[in-house]
Formats: C-alpha cells, sequence, structure tokens
C-alpha cells in the first residue's frame, strides 16, 4: 500500500502527518518551502482544550509553559471604563493556549524528525494529479521534478490551495469581513496573564474595538479592529495606538515596550463545495476559512485532522469505505458552516450599531457576552462541533441512556482507569485508532483492579468488548457528568460519544460500533507489531521518481 500524500507543511499539513503515523499509516508530507517557518511574533494562534490537548498528543510538548505559549489566568471584557464581563479560567472552564504559530510548527517539525513513517520534501511544489482505481499520482516542481505514488491525498496547502485548485473545487464566501490592525509587544500591564477585550475605549485613536492577549515570555499581541476597507495603517499610526492603548490600561502613563512584530490580518469566510473528490481530500485552510468574533481557524483544521486521520488509517489498512470516508465531510463541512452561519448572523448586530440594537434592552451586555463565548471557546461562535446528525450515528435504541454529553458531541476528560491499572485522563487514550469503550462504575477507585476486573459486569463487558468489529480498549471511571452507574459509553477514535448505553448489551453494543465505523467490518484485524512492520516497509519502499 502507497503512503498517504500530505501537500503542505503548515501546523494541520503536519499534525496530519504525525497523527496518521500513531495510527501506523506512512505519509510523505510535500513541502513547498525550505523545511523552516518564518519566525513572527504577531502571527499567533489560539487553541482550545481539545485542539491544545490533540497537539501536546501529537509532539509530546507542552505549551503551556513559560517559553512555549501561554494559558490565561482569566479574561475581562470592557466598554468604554465600564467592566461589562469578568471570567475566571479553572478545571470548570478551561484556559485557551495562547502560542506563537512557528513554536506550534516548530515542536511538530522536531517531533517528525523522530518519526519513521513520516517523510517531508522540501523545495516540492504539487503541479499535476492524477487519480486512478489503485490510488493517487502526483508531481511536484523543484530541484528536481518528481512523480509521487500515494493511496490518499490531502491539500492542506492553505487559502490558495493548488489541490482545491487541480481538483476543480469552488471556493465561495465573503472576502474581507474584518480586518485588525496587529502588534506583538513586550511589557507589563496591570494584570499580567489576563486576556481582555475593550469595546468603544475612551481615548483618541482607540477605535471601536482592541484585544490584548498574552503569550510567554512577558509578550502581548494586540489587535485593533479596522474599518473592512480602510487605509493602510502606517507605522507612525501605528505608535500612536500603542501608546495610546498602554497609557489607557495603566492609568494614563506609557509603560516601557518593546515592539517585536506588527500585521494586518484580513479575515476571510469561505467554505469548499467539497472536501471529498475520489482520493483526495482538503484540510485547514484549504477547505475553509473563519476568524471573525474570536474564533480560529487553526481549531477548526485542527478538527479536521482529528476527524480525517483514524478514517483514513482505517481505509488503509483495511481497504476503503465509502461511507465513511463521506462522512468526513459530512460532519466537518457541517459543523464549520454551522459556526460560520453564526459569525455571519451575529457581525451585523455587533458592529452594525443599528438593527436589533435600538430595540433590545441591554443588548451591549448582551453583545459582550457573545464576544466573551467567541473569543474563549465556548457558545456557537467558539465551542467544538457536534456531530449529531452524523451518518455515522446509530440508530435509535431502547437501551439508550441520557449523560451529560449529546451523541455526536466531544466527550468529557474525566480519570478512567487503563487495562494496565493505572489512573489516566480520558483523553490520553484517543488518537491511537481504537474505539473506547468506558464503564462508570462507583466505587471502583477504592479497591485494587485485581478484585474488581473479574466481578459483577466486567466479565461480560469485556467479552462483549472483545468482539467488536474493530479493536476497542475497555476503560472505567469512578464517575461521569450525568452518567448513572453502570452506564456505558461508546466512543470514537477522536473522542466524540457514539452512544451511551443502560447497562452490558452486547448486540447493541456491536451494532452501535459497526454503524461508527460506517457499516461494514474491517476485513480483518492486524496485530500492532505486525501493522507497524508493514507501515515502516511501506514507508522505506516509497522513493519517488525524478526526472
Amino acid at each position: 500500500m502507497d503512503p498517504v500524500i500530505v501537500v503542505g507543511a503548515g501546523p494541520v499539513g503536519l499534525a496530519l502527518a504525525l497523527a496518521l503515523a500513531r495510527h501506523s499509516v506512512p505519509t510523505v508530507v510535500l513541502d513547498e518551502g525550505p523545511g523552516k517557518d518564518e519566525q513572527r511574533a504577531a502571527r499567533t494562534v489560539i487553541l482550545r482544550d481539545d485542539t491544545a490537548a490533540l497537539m501536546e498528543r501529537l509532539t509530546g510538548h507542552s505549551f503551556g509553559d513559560q517559553e512555549s505559549g501561554a494559558r490565561w489566568g482569566g479574561w475581562r471584557s470592557l466598554r468604554r471604563k465600564q467592566l461589562m464581563r469578568e471570567l475566571t479560567f479553572s478545571d470548570e472552564v478551561p484556559a485557551p493556549l495562547h502560542v506563537a504559530q512557528h513554536v506550534l510548527t516548530g515542536a511538530l517539525r522536531a517531533a517528525i524528525a523522530d518519526e519513521r513513517l513520516v517523510k517531508v520534501a522540501v523545495e516540492s511544489k504539487l503541479d499535476s494529479l492524477e487519480q486512478d482505481a489503485g490510488g493517487l499520482t502526483a508531481h511536484t516542481r523543484g530541484p528536481k521534478d518528481t512523480w509521487w505514488r500515494g493511496s490518499y491525498l490531502v491539500g492542506c496547502d492553505g487559502p490558495r490551495s493548488t489541490v482545491r485548485k487541480l481538483l476543480d473545487i469552488r471556493f465561495p464566501g465573503r472576502t474581507a469581513v474584518e480586518r485588525h490592525a496587529v502588534a506583538a509587544l513586550r511589557t507589563e500591564l496591570p494584570r499580567p496573564g489576563e486576556a481582555l477585550l475593550h469595546r468603544m475605549p475612551p481615548w483618541r485613536h482607540g477605535g471601536a474595538e482592541v484585544t490584548g492577549r498574552p503569550l510567554a515570555g512577558g509578550v502581548w499581541r494586540l489587535d485593533w479592529l479596522l474599518p473592512p476597507r480602510g487605509e493602510l495603517v502606517t507605522p507612525d499610526a501605528l505608535v500612536v495606538r500603542i501608546r495610546e492603548t498602554l497609557a489607557g490600561w495603566c492609568g494614563g502613563s506609557t509603560p516601557p515596550y518593546e515592539l517585536l512584530d506588527t500585521g494586518v490580518h484580513t479575515v476571510h469566510h469561505r467554505l469548499a463545495r467539497r472536501w471529498r473528490v475520489g482520493r483526495a481530500f482538503l484540510a485547514g485552510d484549504a477547505a475553509h476559512l473563519l476568524g471573525a468574533l474570536g474564533t480560529q481557524g487553526l481549531d477548526e483544521g485542527l478538527r479536521d485532522v482529528d476527524n480525517l486521520a483514524w478514517k483514513l488509517a482505517l481505509a488503509w489498512h483495511h481497504g476503503a469505505r465509502d461511507a465513511l470516508l463521506d462522512s468526513y465531510q459530512a460532519e466537518r463541512r457541517a459543523g464549520v458552516a454551522a459556526r460560520l452561519r453564526a459569525a455571519d448572523q451575529s457581525l451585523p448586530i455587533l458592529r452594525g450599531g443599528g438593527g436589533l440594537r435600538s430595540y433590545v434592552p441591554g443588548s451591549a451586555r448582551g453583545h459582550d457576552m457573545l464576544l466573551t463565548d467567541g473569543h474563549v471557546g465556548r457558545g456557537p461562535l467558539g465551542a467544538p462541533g457536534s456531530y449529531a446528525e452524523s451518518p455515522l450515528a446509530p440508530a435509535p435504541s431502547e437501551s439508550e441512556v441520557a449523560v451529560a454529553t449529546e451523541p455526536g458531541a466531544p466527550v468529557a476528560d474525566v480519570p478512567v482507569t487503563a487495562p494496565d491499572g493505572s489512573l489516566v485522563q480520558l483523553r490520553d487514550r484517543l488518537g491511537l485508532g481504537q474505539l473506547l469503550v468506558v464503564l462508570v462504575a462507583p466505587g471502583t477507585v477504592v479497591w485494587e483492579r485485581r478484585h474488581w476486573v473479574t466481578a459483577g459486569i466486567m466479565p461480560r463487558l469485556a467479552a462483549a468488548v472483545t468482539a467488536l468489529p474493530h479493536p476497542a480498549e475497555l476503560l472505567v471511571a469512578e464517575s461521569y457528568p450525568g452518567a448513572a452507574a453502570h452506564s456505558v459509553l461508546l466512543i470514537r477514535p477522536d473522542g466524540h460519544l457514539v452512544t451511551a448505553l443502560g447497562g452490558v448489551r452486547p448486540a447493541e453494543l456491536y451494532t452501535a460500533a459497526e454503524a461508527a465505523l460506517g457499516g461494514a467490518a474491517p476485513k480483518r484485524r492486524t496485530d500492532s507489531r505486525e501493522t507497524t512492520e508493514k507501515a515502516e516497509s511501506t514507508a522505506a519502499a516509497s522513493r519517488p521518481t525524478t526526472q
């Protein structure tokens, strides 16, 4: 089996290659550049709890330290001189992770350097693509013209995606939805570690809105909302904005600061018509552009990775199942479209000045709540999407029980007991290509595992898990939000809930697992050692042909 070709070596493309490697699938990453990333302090990314955990799983690197990134301690929303909202982050309200993009990409490249299943081809620009019944052939230009053979191909090559153009996929949407002047600077502000949104600040050049977000090492990123098609921001005008903003936040005098980087960030909203054509797929900015009201495009690009990786791996190891591969577009495109709709519906209210603002009492406070939710990753503008309408959802069953997580939504990250008896977080068991079955069994934490693993319903549940049509891991949780004792949760490899059943129901569990896999059982199970050896031999044998 030929490797998967990933076009583009940004964060999404590199993350996808690492995610496939965790599933023992070899990849070739076609990097148009020289294999290095420009260090821009003003080019940063904000990751929510689920995508930050994904990046840390893939890289083995903790980004919340003092050198890599910053997890905010709190959030404030101001309007003129009035405090509108204040939020303190905790385990119940996880803090976003703010990190420079080159730091994130550097950690991905470092992890790939130690990964035998990933080959990065630098200075390789894709210019043609052909598909046939057995795979794809891609041609790249560079120091050497090269033909590459692959089983599947994923275009992670950004807004001007060559893959999307070669597949003749339309990319409609809105241009210049928002525009921001951006500055990264090192300084000391009165409340370090807290991000803030200041609407209609009471100084001359404050504009309509300015946001301050802390980074690691005492660095801040400041964003000023600009008119969508206004004049260019000159360096002198930007310095005036910086000085006035810092003075306004520091009691009237501008504190010392070191200006590190500046730029203008323009937000576009676009959504590709199709995300799959045969063996070729789109992901990240090649498939969608969004970013208004605090939502972040990379967040959704990494969710594309998490959704697609296990499905491609299943197809690579066991043969393609169109229902499973088609579900990538059905789930992810619908999720991104919902966020784009929410942003497009909110923008006229928040930016227009009239409309509902003239009729709804307390609308200013409601607007600040909406903006806060978008910035910190809650509500329709910021929360992870649910796949409630997924084609992989099982048929309703009388054995289903309600828990705090709706079917199709990401599961809560609760402590669980692993098969070896260790206590780990549920999220740590994701991304390994297997289904997860979680038994909610209060009281087990006070007993040694050897006492309860062969008692009660455990033997029958273990037998049911072994009989599932795909490898699955049985975990035990002391509790799960909204779940009664002896509830059994079936979870996909990307952490979305398939179903929750009341007690051990082998037939219903099997049916739900089969539906989550696209409705057809794999040809055979492959021993993990055999799978890894097969993938490594494929990666070693995949040699490009130059001309």
